[in-house]
């Protein structure tokens, strides 16, 4: 794995902690710690877009985005397990794992594909 798809994952997993301090906010500190947080992830995808297609970066962050939310709801926020819930982020990981691995990244120019 490159270091682009790594800031991918990064923003994705810092999407989880700003979207759910979006939710469980409740002091002016907590609003500031999510406000940096996401301001952040955004960073770090867009300079991820310059060596990465946009489309298949912007599926795998918000899909691992949504999936880690959900995830973070069930196991730190107590929100009820349901299996279809499960089964619904399992096909979704799936589907961000295929796209990543059908997504070639551009030659580097001066360098022969072979």
């Amino acid at each position: 794995m490159n270091k682009n798809w790594m800031m991918v994952f990064s923003a994705g997993l810092m999407e989880v902690i700003w979207v759910s301090g979006l939710k469980h906010s409740t002091t002016w500190w907590m609003w500031l710690i999510t406000a940096v947080v996401l301001v952040f992830s955004f960073i770090v995808l867009i300079r991820s877009f310059k060596k990465l297609p946009v489309g298949t970066v912007y599926a795998v962050f918000t899909g691992l985005g949504t999936a880690g939310t959900v995830a973070a709801e069930m196991l730190v926020f107590n929100e009820p397990f349901r299996w279809e819930k499960a089964l619904l982020i399992l096909i979704l990981l799936i589907g961000v794992v295929g796209l990543k691995a059908v997504t070639h990244e551009p030659a580097k120019k001066g360098v022969s594909a072979s």
